[in-house]
């Protein structure tokens, strides 16, 4: 569920860094990127992928869109290599008319848990934490820094895909 900007560190180097989202206009912008798909995961939840394909799988800002979670997360440990890791971020600020309807019920801290469970329903992620940051001072030059001072907080919630040759723990 990749856009213009991969949200990744400037001095993060990777061998390749594929984005999947539904604008190709967007993904095109994307000069991080090595490879680019358009596909929409709420009319197919399939990845388009081969099994144990990926050493890490992020989400930034989307995974409160998805209308087929459930087998988005199955996809998510089909794809990722045995000890791979996949992490979902996101703030509380959202498109409401966008957003799946259990997200707009819960409280932000809530969502969290939701996440959370949806990597436990796969049954194949271990490791599975959570964290929060709020209060960060936005840049001076940010365009929003007159009227918010502060950054939107951030969620992030991540798993390890199970890895049959070690320990769980």
């Amino acid at each position: 569920m990749s856009s213009w900007v991969s949200h990744l560190p400037e001095d993060l180097h990777t061998e390749n860094l594929v984005g999947l989202g539904m604008n190709a206009e967007e993904l095109d912008e994307n000069g991080r990127l090595t490879e680019r798909l358009v596909h929409d995961l709420n009319r197919d939840p399939s990845l388009p992928f081969t099994a144990d394909s990926f050493d890490a799988v992020i989400c930034t800002v989307s995974v409160e869109y998805l209308t087929r979670p459930l087998e988005v997360f199955d996809e998510l440990a089909r794809v990722l290599r045995p000890g791979g890791i996949a992490i979902m971020t996101f703030s509380n600020r959202w498109f409401p008319p966008k957003a799946v309807r259990i997200w707009t019920e819960l409280h932000e801290f809530e969502r969290m848990g939701l996440v959370m469970e949806y990597f436990n329903r796969t049954g194949q992620f271990v490791d599975i934490e959570t964290s929060s940051l709020r209060g960060m001072p936005r840049p001076y030059d940010d365009k929003y820094f007159h009227e918010m001072p502060y950054a939107d907080p951030v969620y992030a919630v991540w798993g390890r895909k199970n890895d049959p040759g070690k320990s769980i723990h």
